[in-house]
Formats: structure tokens, sequence, C-alpha cells
């Protein structure tokens, strides 16, 4: 009798043996699971730094371009005509072999120390036959021996090579110079990069800043739309963005592509700047949209329909636009291009954008923005290209054309070191003691590349 209740004590105890036993292995599992789930979270989080690490320069502190106060009404727009094609030149033979004769000219100059006379036949010879490669070849010999300019010789034997890929004396040349001048363009872009780190250090309440970022604003307008030949003087363009009040003797059309530039530029700083996401056709069709609106409203945002014709060059036809805008927006936001060096990048959209020619009118100023955006999100100050250099702006455009873009990205990395020049120069500690920002020789001043071609 006193023993009757033991077995089931002795279950029990099994029992709660076997809970306690269960219960400490699902708490063991648990404990393994949480920590393999943190070792894999670790492991996730290292990755993703070390991906923005290698992408620094796209989160970069934006620039900020747009000055406060700068609002109003806009004048009414007047549309404009379509260009007529230009007249093609015939291909004379003649003018072929006085270049070849010009050339020999050159290379007895050359060979009796006379190099003056010969940079001149050298030159005579370019211009007559400018696709020569024989004439390329030695130009650029000359250039590298006499005058030490290793990058416009290189780009001459590049120039050589898409003439005449088998050019055996331009091939040669190219494999030695093509590894010095990319040093002396990551050289180049390395000084640009410390000046804009230079920059970003000043802080954005600092009145010298905002004072400089209004001024370069007007500048920047100005310049943009005189390369397109926009006659408003530097005081005139202030003079409409500040009070709307039309000049006296300029046309509509005028004021309107400045109001138009400039709502482009609010559009992107308030919607475009800070945001992450990939640039879409939509963002590239509502800059064009507020760059030509003013002037003509019906061809504003939309792609052409019609063939057009650029100087030398002729765009694609409207049937094609599609296709390679999609491809353009593919490369520009695809890993190789973000991983390419700020400026170069910009440089590169901007050349491409304005190859495509997607646009009836507005094509130049859109791709500029565009540019500008790049350049923005990653810490540049919109770069100004001063209407002084439109020869040199076109003529490298024309040289992409050709085959070899980087000449136009170094221009576009010059202008770029300009732009911050004149910052710097406008935030300096004696900039209280010299003229308004506006003093030409910032932009223009010594140094700049001279025309070559």
């Amino acid at each position: 009798m006193l023993f009757i209740g033991r077995p089931h004590e002795t279950e029990d105890m099994k029992c709660g043996c076997k809970l306690k036993i269960n219960t400490k292995m699902i708490v063991d599992r648990c404990k393994t699971v949480v920590i393999l789930s943190s070792v894999v979270c670790t492991l996730a989080v290292v990755i993703s730094l070390h991906k923005l690490l290698n992408h620094e320069t796209k989160f970069a502190k934006p620039f900020a371009p747009i000055p406060d106060g700068l609002y109003g009404n806009y004048l009414e727009p007047i549309p404009e005509e379509t260009p007529s094609p230009p007249p093609r030149k015939p291909y004379d033979k003649t003018r072929d072999a006085e270049a070849v004769v010009s050339l020999n000219a050159a290379l007895e100059m050359k060979k009796v120390g006379k190099d003056d006379k010969a940079l001149k036949l050298f030159q005579h010879a370019f211009a007559l036959s400018p696709k020569h490669a024989d004439i390329l070849n030695h130009y650029g010999e000359f250039l590298e021996d006499t005058k030490k300019d290793i990058v416009r010789a290189d780009q001459l034997y590049t120039l050589a090579l898409t003439n005449y890929p088998e050019h055996t004396g331009a091939l040669e040349n190219r494999q030695r110079t093509a590894s010095i001048v990319e040093n002396l363009d990551r050289e180049m872009l390395r000084k640009i990069d410390e000046k804009r780190d230079a920059l970003s250090s000043i802080p954005e309440s600092n009145s010298a800043l905002r004072r400089a970022k209004k001024e370069a604003y007007f500048q920047h307008i100005y310049h943009t739309v005189a390369i397109e030949g926009n006659t408003m003087t530097l005081q005139q363009t202030r003079s409409v963005l500040e009070t709307r009040v039309a000049v006296s003797g300029k046309s509509i059309d005028e004021h309107n592509e400045i109001l138009g530039l400039d709502a482009a530029m609010k559009y992107i700083n308030a919607t475009l700047l800070y945001r992450l996401r990939a640039i879409t056709m939509g963002d590239i069709l509502e800059i064009h949209k507020r760059v030509l609106g003013h002037v003509d409203p019906i061809e504003g945002g939309q792609f052409r329909r019609t063939q057009v014709y650029v100087g030398g060059h002729i765009p694609p036809g409207p049937s094609e636009i599609q296709r390679l805008m999609i491809q353009f927006l593919e490369w520009l936001n695809s890993e190789d291009a973000l991983d390419l060096h700020p400026v170069r990048y910009a440089a590169l959209a901007h050349y491409k954008l304005v190859h495509i020619h997607p646009f009836i009118d507005g094509n130049g100023r859109t791709s500029r923005l565009l540019m500008n955006l790049l350049l923005m999100q990653a810490g540049y100050p919109p770069v100004i290209i001063a209407k002084q250099h439109r020869h040199l702006y076109y003529q490298h455009l024309q040289t992409a054309n050709e085959g070899d873009v980087r000449p136009f990205v170094r221009f576009i990395a010059q202008c770029t070191e300009r732009t911050l020049n004149l910052y710097l120069w406008a935030t300096s500690e004696y900039s209280h003691m010299v003229p308004a920002i506006g003093e030409p020789h910032i932009l223009t001043g010594e140094g700049f590349e001279e025309d070559m071609l």
C-alpha cells in the first residue's frame, strides 16, 4: 500500500527529464540559428560596405548650385525654324597631292633644324589633308620631338590609326605614348579632385560661398546660352534672371533661352540632385522640356520626328532615336560607367547624348545639363564652358566623332578645374580685394589648351 504511487512518480520524473532535454535542444538550436543569422548579416554588411567604398564618389555630398531668390514669371515663347542641311565639300585630289609636297618640305626643314618653318609646313599639310595617315604620324613625331607635346602627338597617332589602322609607324608610336598619356590624364584628374575636396570643406553657411554660387549661377547660364549664339551680355542675363524684365533690343527667343535654362537648372536642383535611383528617359525629357519649353513648347520634351544636320555630323535618323536612347540609358546606369572617374563619366555622357542628337533643338544645352547633374551629384560645381572657347568645344566634339573622345574629356576636365578655381578664388581671404567674380581671366586666362587642329 505504501509503494503504490512510486511507479507513477518515476514516470513523471522521466517525462520531466525528457522535456528538459528537448527544451535544451530547442534552445541550443535556436542559438545556433541566431548565431548563423548574425554571421550572414555581418557578411552582408561587410559586402555592402565594400561596394559603397568602391563607389564612394557617387555618394559624395552633392553640390547645390541654386542661390536663393531667383524666381519669377516667364516670357511668352516664339518657335524657331528647323536648320537647313550644310553644303558638303567635294574631295579634291590636288589638295592631297599638295599636302604631300608640303609634308616632304616640312621633313626637310626638320632635318636641318629649322623647326619654325617645319611647324608651319606641317600645319599647312594637315589643313590640306587632315586624314592623311603619313601626315598625321610625321606631324605627331615632330610635336613629340621638338615641342615635347606628347599628348597632342598621341592624339595625332590615334587619328592616323582611325583612318588607316594598319599604319606601322603610327601603331608603334601609339603603343609607346598611350600609357604615358593615361598617367598624365590621371594626374590631372587627381589635382581636380583635390580642388573639389577643398571646396567641399567650406561650410554651406559661408557667406562668400553663397555669393560665389549666385554669381557663378549667372555665369553658367550666360556662357551656356552664348555658346548657342545668344547675344545677351552677362549683365543683361543677370537682369533678366533677377527682374524678369525684358531687355530692350533683344529678341523674345533670347530671353526665353535664358529663362528655359534657369527653369531646367531649378528642376534638376529640386528633383534630381539628391536622388539616388538611376536616371530615366523621363528625367532627360523633363530637362529638355524646360530647356526648350519657353521657346518651342510643342517640341519641348519630345524626340525629333525629322532629320537634322550638325556641321559635318549627320545624326541618326528619327526612327533610330528610341533604340539609341535606350542603349544610352543602359550604359549611363551600368556598373562600368559608374566605375569611371566622375569627370570622365560626365563628359562621356555629354558626348553620347549630343551625338545621338535626339531633339529638334536644345541638344547641346540638355547634354551640358545632364553632364553637370552627374558632376554635381559627385560634389563638383556645374561646369562653365566659356563662350570664348566655343571653337575648342565644337572642335573636340568633332574629334570625338572621328574616333578619339579623349581630347573632349580633357577639355571638360580643364573647364571643371577652371570652374573650381573660380569658386576657390571667390572664397579666399583676399576675395574682398578683387573685383566681382566675373573677371574673365578666371575662366579664360593663360594656360588653357590652344587650338591645334
